[in-house]
C-alpha cells in the first residue's frame, strides 16, 4: 500500500485500503458499512485499493481469486463498467498462445452463454474452469444480469484506460443483459452461497 500511496501522489491522487471476505456481504450490517465506506472514500476523491483480507479469510468466507472480488465490488458500488486487466487483447475463440488461428471477440451479447464458457475454459488451459480467462468471464456472468457492463483487455498497453473511458473499442465487451430487479445484497449472498464445483457458476 505504501507503494499505491507513493505512486497515486505523483498523480495528484489519494490511495485507501479496503479489505473484503465473503463474510463482509453476507452478514448485512457489514455490507452496510462496506457500502458506506465506498461511497465516503469516493465521495471525498479517494481510490480504494481492494484486497481480500487474507489474515482471517478462511476456505469458507474468502473469495480465492481477484476477478470474482472485483465483480462484488463492481456491484456494490454501482459501477458502470468494470474493465479486467490481462495479457491478452480479450477473449478469444481459442487460446492465442497456443492457436496463431484464434479471433477475438468483440463483443459478447446476451449473457455467458455456453459457447462462451467453453471458449474460457479453452483459453485457461484447465479442465476444471478456474483461473485465468475462465474466472473473468465468471465475473461477466456475475454483473452483466444486473446491468453492470464489463471489458476484459490488455494491462501491457498504459494507456489502455484512458482509450477505453474515450469511448474507444479495445478489448472484449460483455454487455450487460439486464437491469437490478432484486436487492444487490440479497443477489451476491445468493452467488456466494452457492456450493460444489458449480460455485460462481456461469
Amino acid at each position: 500500500m505504501m507503494i499505491y500511496h507513493k505512486l497515486f501522489a505523483e498523480y495528484g491522487q489519494i490511495a485507501s485500503q479496503v479489505l473484503m471476505t465473503k463474510y463482509s456481504i453476507n452478514q448485512e450490517k457489514s455490507y452496510e458499512n462496506l457500502e458506506n465506506t465506498f461511497q465516503e472514500l469516493l465521495k471525498y476523491g479517494s481510490i480504494p485499493i481492494v484486497n481480500e483480507n487474507d489474515a482471517i479469510a478462511t476456505d469458507e468466507i474468502e473469495f480465492g481469486e481477484n476477478d470474482t472480488l472485483s465483480a462484488m465490488v463492481a456491484a456494490i458500488t454501482k459501477a458502470d463498467l468494470l474493465i479486467l486487466l490481462t495479457d491478452t487483447d480479450g477473449l478469444y475463440t481459442d487460446d492465442p498462445f497456443q492457436n496463431k488461428d484464434a479471433e477475438l471477440i468483440d463483443v459478447v451479447t446476451n449473457g455467458v452463454r455456453q459457447e462462451v464458457r467453453k471458449m474460457a475454459k479453452k483459453s485457461s488451459d484447465s479442465d476444471v474452469g478456474t483461473g485465468g480467462m475462465y474466472t473473468k468471464v465468471v465475473a461477466a456472468s456475475i454483473i452483466n444480469p444486473i446491468g453492470i457492463d464489463m471489458m476484459i483487455t490488455n494491462g501491457k498497453n498504459p494507456n489502455v484506460l484512458n482509450r477505453i473511458i474515450n469511448g474507444e473499442k479495445h478489448g472484449t465487451l460483455f454487455v450487460a443483459n439486464q437491469k437490478i430487479t432484486e436487492d444487490t445484497r440479497n443477489y451476491l449472498v445468493s452467488k456466494i452461497n452457492e456450493k460444489g464445483e458449480e460455485t460462481w457458476k456461469v
